[in-house]
């Protein structure tokens, strides 16, 4: 098995931070994601081997694993089960110390554990698990649909219910890396980042905006039309309606994940916008109604 350089897929160095590792792979994502390099094999390449590379050093077992074990890590649990078995330290053989990507010890080891003869090599062991995150908007998050990912060279696509939150996490049992000897794979866990709305902000179930009446709909009452998740709804306004006045429209807010026909609410906070570029009449009727306070 070739040697894969997970920092250097990256562009970081081995004392990267977590957030540094973040970063980076967040860089990387947007600029390879195949929706923007549709017909770019190369891209599309880069990209897999991007998420793979984030998959395993934003994990911390995992990256301690791969930068103890190298090209070995996915199999070091049961290296050090089976050194452990003979009374031997996991990370020792007398005097030998091993390291990252070293192709002498653990190489051997591995091939006369998993691919020689013996009890050890019918012993089965489950897959790794993968780590992924997925970007949706906050009107993607309001329907129930499908995407497809990409993991590892495989694609997979998913139904995403209605309803998902930010930083939700999913498990899709078996699409981990395939299991040792036919043993089981492991499982893929999908965070999602839900992204901000210019003109709503979720909390829970319920979403909450801001809507802006004139003056003198504000004193006199009226209506005004403002814009929801799913089109624009018309309001009666009160007559008297103070400024920061919060109004709840019941069903209008978000749907609830997994409960189908169930929403939140959406409440709307009033702004009021004063008059401009009066005319000498109209400063004459704000005067006089000055007076009869």
């Amino acid at each position: 098995m070739e040697f894969v350089d997970y920092y250097n897929i990256l562009g970081v160095d081995k004392k990267a931070t977590e957030d540094d590792i973040k970063k980076a792979y967040r860089k990387l994502a947007r600029k390879l994601h195949p929706d923007l390099n549709p017909n770019d094999k190369d891209a599309h390449k880069k990209f897999q081997q991007v998420n793979e590379a984030n998959e395993v050093l934003s994990d911390a077992e995992k990256r301690k694993k791969y930068d103890q074990y190298g090209k070995d890590w996915k199999h070091a649990d049961q290296f050090e089960q089976q050194r452990h078995s003979q009374g031997q330290s996991p990370f020792s053989s007398g005097n030998q110390q091993f390291g990252g990507g070293d192709d002498g010890d653990f190489s051997n080891f591995f091939e006369s554990m998993f691919g020689g003869s013996g009890r050890s090599r019918q012993t089965k062991f489950r897959g790794q698990d993968y780590n992924a995150e997925l970007n949706l908007g906050l009107t993607d998050a309001m329907e129930t649909h499908q995407q497809t990912l990409s993991v590892n060279g495989k694609n997979i696509r998913i139904t995403i219910p209605a309803g998902v939150e930010n930083g939700q996490i999913i498990k899709l049992k078996g699409h981990g890396a395939p299991g040792v000897n036919g043993g089981p794979a492991g499982d893929l866990f999908i965070t999602f980042i839900i992204a901000t709305h210019p003109g709503f902000k979720r909390m829970g179930n319920d979403l909450y905006t801001h809507a802006v009446i004139d003056l003198y709909t504000a004193v006199l009452g009226g209506e005004t039309t403002i814009d929801t998740m799913k089109g624009k709804v018309k309001l009666k306004v009160n007559p008297e309606t103070q400024y920061g006045t919060k109004i709840r429209l019941k069903g209008k807010g978000f749907p609830v994940y997994k409960k189908e026909g169930e929403f939140g609410d959406l409440y709307v906070t009033y702004d009021i916008k004063l008059p401009t570029q009066l005319t000498e009449k109209q400063k004459e009727l704000f005067t006089e109604l000055s007076k009869l306070k």
